[in-house]
């Protein structure tokens, strides 16, 4: 007994450096809340700017639920841990944040760290939003200010043990969080310097397009080489110049501006409302965006399993049928959508071209939703009309018809998984 007392006596010794580390590391002082700024205290010019910085964050994208109001949180995000629900980030002082000072605000976008002290989550891309000079973060905070408080709780989040412990975060930040701006690169031009900015910053474009390792975070050897988002396909951007089916810069522009691509495709997914947030900025922010990603030069590995099967000529037969009947109308080279509206060919869809079927299986099942007045890029959800082997069918088609790529593996199953992973989100 007195043998195992003292071991355990020397155990905690051993283990105070230890527990005083992560003691250290996982306090955070509270700062003291502050009456609700009054929103004509905020100059108009900054409240302006704020809106820019605001879309270019895609704050809306995040912050708002489906069918809820703007900024007031409540989007569940799923990720491998289970499904964090986004925050209320109205001027609303008992469930927003309508108590907090400025100071508080740049703390969270700089460390994760919210106004009462505790650790947010890095679902909310801190370690992008850390790059972000002190004036861009003070418009932010003045245009959320200036937003309609409403009073909505997030609800709690679903995460696995012992993941839903916050302060475990903070040793998270230490693997992954590198406060501050970057600094200029004096051999890089004014334009690429805003896009490095823009992308890696209020854009936090890698956080979707980078793939994460086993506990979230960011594979930065394999920066921009494509990840998976909302169970779509986050393509690599790493290449986009001289990949199968290459982009140009006023492609580009247009893309991020307008969610359309006359030659690679319309915007779905996780990606539509970025676009539309985009659409909202001046040009030359996406001609700056768009001058950075076309200067990466890293192309992504290729990912195993994929193109080593036969093309299933029976397969492509009935998906020759299933799209004469459904997607001809639309797609068919005679279409008179084809040849109005300056809808993209499938021949250079980037996502038929991809290196696995996943964005082609979603754009069928999801569609793209109607947004009223933009009534040229709409395209019908066929989750409740097709069957999963009809949506391989039709996929395997498509692919052997519109690209010269080798089929992909496994369609069948691909459609199955990828349909129940819609289901449970």
């Amino acid at each position: 007994m007195q043998l195992r007392r003292r071991w355990l006596f020397i155990f905690l010794i051993a283990a105070l450096p230890a527990i005083a580390l992560a003691a250290y590391l996982m306090w955070e002082p509270a700062i003291a809340p502050v009456a609700p700024p009054a929103p004509a205290s905020f100059d108009r010019q900054l409240v302006l700017r704020g809106a820019r910085v605001v879309a270019l964050g895609d704050c809306a994208v995040c912050h708002t639920a489906k069918g809820g109001k703007p900024f007031a949180g409540g989007l569940p995000l799923g990720t491998p841990f289970g499904t964090i629900y986004s925050t209320n980030i109205t001027p609303d002082p008992e469930t927003g944040i309508g108590n907090w000072s400025p100071e508080a605000f740049t703390r969270a976008m700089r460390r994760g760290i919210a106004r009462d002290g505790h650790q947010l989550y890095p679902a909310f891309p801190y370690i992008h939003f850390t790059r972000m000079p002190d004036d861009d973060i003070a418009a932010a905070y003045a245009y959320l200010m200036r937003r309609d408080p409403v009073q909505a709780r997030t609800p709690t989040n679903a995460l696995v043990f012992p993941l839903n412990f916050r302060p475990l975060v903070a040793f998270w930040n230490v693997l992954f969080l590198r406060p501050g701006p970057h600094a200029p690169d004096t051999s890089q031009s004014e334009q690429w310097n805003r896009g490095r900015y823009l992308v890696d910053g209020p854009g936090h474009c890698a956080a979707c397009h980078t793939p994460l390792n086993l506990i979230g975070g960011e594979k930065w050897s394999q920066a921009f080489g494509g990840g998976v988002i909302d169970g779509w396909e986050a393509p690599s951007l790493a290449n986009l110049a001289h990949g199968p089916v290459p982009w140009t810069a006023p492609e580009l522009v247009t893309y991020l501006r307008t969610g359309m691509s006359s030659a690679h495709g319309a915007a779905a997914g996780p990606m539509l409302p970025v676009t539309r947030e985009l659409g909202t900025v001046p040009q030359a922010d996406a001609e700056a965006i768009a001058a950075y990603l076309l200067a990466l030069r890293k192309p992504a590995p290729r990912p195993a399993g994929q193109g080593n099967s036969p093309v299933d000529t029976q397969a492509v037969q009935r998906g020759q049928v299933l799209f004469a009947g459904a997607c001809a109308s639309c797609h068919g080279n005679q279409s008179p959508m084809q040849r109005f509206g300056d809808r993209p060919s499938l021949a250079t869809s980037s996502a038929i071209h991809a290196a696995t079927p996943r964005n082609t299986v979603q754009m069928i099942l999801q569609g793209v939703p109607w947004e009223g007045e933009d009534a040229l890029h709409y395209m019908p959800a066929f989750a409740q009309t097709l069957d999963d082997r009809q949506v391989a069918d039709l996929v395997s088609y498509l692919r052997a018809t519109y690209s010269r790529l080798p089929p992909w593996d496994g369609v069948t199953q691909a459609v199955t998984d990828i349909r129940k992973g819609d289901a449970s989100q």
